[in-house]
């Protein structure tokens, strides 16, 4: 049986390219996003992956990635299911701002400590264990039933929606997890056993 699960964050996003805060903004994707994302299918076409089913988040960037994906993959009819389970962590007050504008108005450690803590959420906005408690969930029980029972399953989502999934799925502590980085349109590909534990781990770097 596959049981294969592949994460995605999106594509280089506009306001990625202009160093905004995002969230739940809705920006485009760049040139180079879109290409990062076909670039994306193609090393999954190469791997010799057949998806059975997608979930991506309700936000644009997220869903332009999915798209190209399947365009070079030739699976452009393939049931994608959007949910805002997935989106990415709301930031809140800081959305729409310039992450050097933000540590004028509030200063670098405050912001540092907005960014990258694990429990504490901006203003109005979500920490990353708020992102978790909507994320795990939904793969839990409405993702993970597909990949154990073997089908090859895509998300594509954001930074923060799958360093939540990651820390899950890897059994990383929040200490652990926020260390850690997800680039735009780098496929990382999980082999699970039957039990919903990691039988591999592939990063398709670029």
């Amino acid at each position: 049986m596959a049981r294969i699960l592949v994460l995605i964050r999106h594509g280089q996003s506009e306001w990625n390219l202009k160093n905004l805060f995002t969230g739940w903004r809705n920006p485009a994707l760049t040139n180079l996003g879109h290409s990062e994302a076909i670039l994306a299918g193609k090393k999954l076409k190469a791997e010799g992956l057949k998806f059975d089913i997608a979930y991506t988040s309700s936000l644009q960037r997220a869903q332009a990635t999915c798209f190209h994906i399947f365009d070079e993959m030739n699976q452009s009819n393939l049931e994608t299911i959007k949910t805002q389970a997935l989106n990415e962590r709301d930031y809140g007050d800081l959305s729409g701002l310039n992450k050097d504008d933000a540590r004028k108005k509030w200063g670098e450690e405050q912001v540092h400590i907005w960014r990258r803590s694990y429990d504490i959420p901006p203003p109005g906005g979500e920490s990353l264990r708020d992102t978790g408690a909507r994320v795990w969930p939904y793969y839990m029980y409405t993702i993970q039933p597909h990949v154990l029972r073997g089908e090859t399953v895509l998300i594509a989502a954001h930074g923060n929606s799958l360093r939540v999934l990651i820390m899950a799925l890897e059994g990383l502590s929040d200490k652990e997890i926020i260390r850690q980085e997800l680039a735009t349109g780098v496929p990382v590909i999980y082999r699970l056993n039957a039990d919903s534990t990691i039988a591999s781990k592939r990063v398709l770097e670029n």
